[in-house]
């Protein structure tokens, strides 16, 4: 089995177990951070949306409110499901969901005006690959809205921030500083408009129980985050409270405008930052 299919296997293995708790844990479901990302990104009605790994589908349910149409495509059945569930709720009759994998995505060059992701990239093998992919599918002077987990700009803060995560979370890949995740960007002639941040509070136990770590590695995730209240270095601004650890994921949301004459190529293509929980 190649890496890329171990990766895809981990994927469906973990969000297919945690489709309930992500689509229902209040932090995830921020009305004030799904608005963040309609604001920053203009959004009208006569835009054309699409959200890669849309997950549960807070990001394609809160746009598709403002636009003009709204699609989402991810690889776990559950989390469509689920998708599918909010949008009947929401009684929303503007919204698509595909089911399958970002690369690459399977949709037309220039099919949509805004392309987002939120909280995806850190589960990508190949980030810059399914950037890529996204611009292919943004119209020119579209947009491409990204928002993730800000790894520190210190490389050791970098590096215990991933090795917790990966233990809590076999998915995960690797969380990146906001400088990379700028010049990645810049590098696919991308340019950055707008900046914004904030940070999304949990409980520890809470998280644990809505992960799915494997056997003896949710220990390690304690004893990690305790000594992260004595000696910190994950940048997650750990804290006792009661009986309790808290800590805050610091979010990174950037808007980057398509201003390429063609938007985007297939691969293989030779030529402010308060809590808001």
């Amino acid at each position: 089995m190649s890496s890329s299919e171990r990766q895809r296997a981990l994927v469906l293995e973990q969000f297919a177990q945690r489709a309930e708790a992500f689509a229902t844990a209040p932090a995830i479901a921020n009305e004030e951070a799904l608005r963040l990302l309609v604001t920053l990104s203009e959004a009208s009605s006569r835009d054309t949306v699409l959200d890669v790994a849309c997950g549960a589908g807070l990001v394609v349910c809160a746009f598709a409110e403002a636009v003009q149409a709204a699609v989402g495509i991810d690889l776990t059945p559950a989390m469509i499901d689920r998708a599918r569930a909010l949008q009947l709720q929401k009684g929303l009759h503007n919204v698509t969901w595909r089911m399958g994998d970002v690369l690459p995505l399977p949709f037309p060059t220039g099919s949509f005006s805004i392309v987002t992701s939120r909280y995806a990239f850190h589960h990508f093998e190949n980030p810059a690959a399914v950037l890529a992919e996204m611009k292919r599918v943004c119209q020119p002077d579209g947009k491409i809205v990204l928002a993730d987990v800000q790894a520190s700009a210190d490389p050791e803060n970098a590096s215990a921030l991933n090795r917790m995560e990966k233990l809590r979370d076999p998915s995960h890949v690797r969380a990146m500083p906001l400088a990379e995740l700028e010049f990645m960007l810049g590098a696919a002639d991308l340019k950055v408009t707008r900046r914004a941040f904030y940070s999304i509070e949990f409980d520890l136990e809470q998280v644990l129980q809505g992960s799915s770590p494997n056997p003896g590695d949710a220990e390690k995730v304690r004893q990690l985050f305790a000594e992260e209240l004595t000696r910190p270095r994950m940048d997650l601004r750990a804290r006792r409270v009661g009986d309790a650890i808290r800590f805050a994921y610091p979010i990174m949301v950037l808007v980057a405008e398509n201003h390429s004459p063609v938007a985007g190529r297939p691969l293989g293509s030779t030529t402010a930052s308060e809590p808001l929980a």
